[in-house]
């Protein structure tokens, strides 16, 4: 008895040991993430300009969104961004993994060369390209120049301020999904490929029915977080264009700023963030859903 007295007492020290190393992320979570999701839940039906009491609305903030034209219009430069960035992104990064996942001369070097932007501040590299897109000065339109091209006013163009941006997504992001990509390519057997080699395949053969089945976890996992990262990106349009010109570069996280911070429309800055989260939702599960039919589950076949 005393025996199981003693070990059930050390259990619950466990126990206690383990909340308590919980408890500071469990407070953090609390406070930072589930507090000001409910309050944006709330703050949806709502109309508040901090200087006042918030005052109840119901769901004209949801009606007000749906005749907003200026909400479409960035949610289609929010969507332009994500698909100019997203498939890019994925491809160089997959081929700039198979290319580094070799025992080659220097390739820590280069892996690091590539990633090394994905750890870099957003904000330094905004900054960088911005003065790399001056009209005047830039090295772009600079080389450009000695091309005997007339480069544009890249960042000050409704046609090319986007594009523009969607070139820094690339390069910003196609480190990280490199590396991601390159952890899966380390999971497949060798003996895959030299069986195909004795069988006659060639190096194109082999990427297609062997490497691309076999890294699809993988790569579901970079389209989904490359998604809902382009989706979510702020930093390099407050800081590059400031959503211009003309909003040509302003997307519906940038639009939440302005209604909350330039506004203080709270309460419509809300309902924009909510109708963010659905659409956010819907394309995740969207993914979710069709990858059944893509993904090849190593348990399954």
């Amino acid at each position: 008895m005393k025996l199981m007295h003693f070990r059930l007492k050390n259990v619950q020290k466990e126990k206690i040991a383990g909340y308590g190393f919980l408890s500071p992320n469990l407070i953090g979570f609390i406070i930072f993430s589930l507090i000001p999701i409910i309050a944006s839940i709330f703050l949806t039906f709502s109309r508040w300009n901090l200087a006042s009491s918030p005052e109840f609305v119901g769901l004209q903030n949801f009606s007000n969104l749906l005749k907003d034209e200026l909400f479409w219009r960035y949610l289609w430069n929010t969507f332009y961004y994500a698909i100019g960035t997203i498939p890019l992104t994925v491809i160089l990064a997959f081929f700039l993994a198979y290319l580094l996942n070799r025992k080659i001369r220097g390739v820590v070097f280069f892996r690091t060369l590539y990633f090394l932007p994905s750890v870099t501040l957003l904000v330094a590299i905004a900054i960088v390209w911005s003065w790399l897109y001056n009209a005047d000065f830039g090295l772009f339109n600079f080389f450009l120049g000695k091309l005997g091209i007339t480069g544009p006013r890249w960042l000050q163009s409704k046609t090319w301020a986007m594009p523009a941006i969607i070139i820094m997504g690339i390069w910003k992001g196609v480190g990280y999904s490199m590396l991601i990509f390159l952890a899966g390519l380390q999971t497949i057997p060798e003996q895959y490929y030299e069986a195909a080699e004795i069988d006659g395949a060639n190096w194109w053969h082999r990427i297609i029915h062997i490497t691309i089945p076999l890294i699809s976890p993988t790569t579901f996992f970079v389209i989904v977080t490359t998604t809902i990262g382009s989706i979510q990106g702020f930093d390099q349009f407050y800081i590059m264009t400031r959503g211009g010109p003309s909003g040509a570069t302003t997307t519906l996280v940038y639009y939440i700023f302005q209604n909350a911070f330039e506004w203080f429309k709270m309460g419509y800055a809300a309902t924009v963030a909510m109708m963010l989260f659905v659409i956010v939702l819907a394309l995740t599960l969207l993914q979710w859903r069709l990858s059944n039919k893509w993904v090849f589950d190593m348990g399954v076949n």
